[in-house]
């Protein structure tokens, strides 16, 4: 079973909070214990305050959830709350807590943490934001999570918080893999798209994927290339480059390799100015 939590705009006009609902889903045995999947969406003016107030009874809930596998920490539109504008918090006390998740998802990245990022049964970790601050790659990278199968980072822009170095918090996950049983990787959403596929087309990990998901950032004809030459990109069973700068006849080339690759949402190349998909 899966439960949304949230709390709308004239909710929070009038007061009300998340931490009741969840005490409440906790209460009530019947669906607290059939609950595979919660998620949580707007805790009520999310642009300004942090899940902190909710953190604690989320923690303290967890043995009302015995089969709680997956577990999504800001999931709102737009309209709610652009992406940038969420507020985070430490979320490492919130996944500890939950020993039995697979899945843990987070939405937004101002003043998230992930301390300490250790957990024996994670498949797959995603953080969607507009810009990925270089501390939080750092913990992902240094994070104990030998079951994890899939990662996927939106790296964003500067202007929205990210502030990582190239060589030092990007590359490490292509070149010195510390996740064993990974068979996914989005490195996507980066104004570096380019230099990711670069170096991504002769990157070790490439060796145990499945799936490498390069989208929704600016690569082009030049990160292409790279990517179309490598006999490592071809073993994949699917390359994403959803959304993207590729010349038409990058698309042509595309087509007639027999590779399972995505390239749709082609963007304006003349564009003075190239943008990744998700940013504000």
């Amino acid at each position: 079973m899966e439960v949304k939590l949230s709390i709308d705009f004239d909710a929070h006009e009038d007061g009300k909070t998340l931490a009741p609902l969840i005490e409440e889903l906790a209460a009530d045995s019947e669906k607290s214990n059939a609950l595979t999947s919660l998620i949580i969406g707007d805790w009520g003016g999310a642009y300004e305050q942090s899940p902190d107030d909710f953190l604690p009874v989320l923690i303290q809930a967890s043995r009302s959830f015995p089969n709680l596998r997956k577990l999504f920490i800001g999931d709102m539109s737009f309209e709610e709350c652009e992406v940038s504008w969420i507020n985070q918090s430490n979320l490492g006390p919130l996944l500890s807590a939950y020993p039995q998740l697979e899945t843990f998802i987070v939405k937004g990245s101002t003043d998230l943490e992930l301390n300490p990022l250790e957990h024996h049964n994670l498949k797959e970790l995603s953080i969607i934001c507009g810009g990925l601050p270089a501390s939080v790659l750092q913990a992902v990278y240094h994070g104990t999570l030998p079951e994890l199968r899939k990662l996927e980072l939106y790296l964003g822009v500067d202007e929205y918080g990210f502030d990582g170095d190239l060589e030092q918090d990007i590359l490490p996950f292509l070149n010195n893999n510390p996740f064993p049983k990974l068979v996914y990787l989005g490195l996507k959403d980066s104004e570096l798209q380019d230099e990711i596929a670069i170096a991504a087309a002769s990157a070790p990990v490439l060796s145990q994927l499945e799936e490498l998901d390069l989208s929704e950032g600016t690569l082009s004809d030049k990160g292409a290339e790279a990517l179309i030459n490598s006999e490592g990109i071809r073993q994949l069973q699917h390359l994403n480059l959803n959304y993207h700068y590729m010349s038409d006849e990058m698309l042509n080339r595309w087509r007639r390799t027999g590779i399972n690759v995505s390239t749709g949402e082609q963007q304006d190349l003349g564009e003075e100015w190239r943008y990744p998909a998700l940013t504000e």
